[in-house]
């Protein structure tokens, strides 16, 4: 039990995962670049780069809550196994 992982908390996860996330943004503003220059407006600009951004921070999120899931899942067969092992022991026990 001395190797335990530090404690991550869903709302940590969360901002991380979203901050940390670029592909979608990077990708709406290149897209974005060339068709505001040919339609001469900054509203493909504000629609593709606000997209890739919603789109980054939904990816990050959705990854977070199921890297949560499972951390979720183990710990609770962990516990299930315990308490099966004790109830085990009891039972040899008596």
């Amino acid at each position: 039990m001395g190797s335990q992982e530090p404690v991550k908390h869903l709302e940590d996860c969360s901002v991380s995962n979203a901050l940390g996330t670029w592909v979608f943004s990077v990708a709406g503003a290149l897209l974005a670049i060339p068709v505001g220059i040919k339609k001469k407006s900054l509203a493909p600009l504000v629609f593709f780069g606000t997209t890739g951004t919603m789109l980054d921070i939904i990816m990050g999120i959705t990854q977070c809550e199921r890297e949560h899931a499972e951390r979720q899942k183990q710990l609770l067969e962990a516990q299930h196994s315990a308490t099966d092992a004790s109830f085990a022991e009891t039972g040899a026990e008596s």
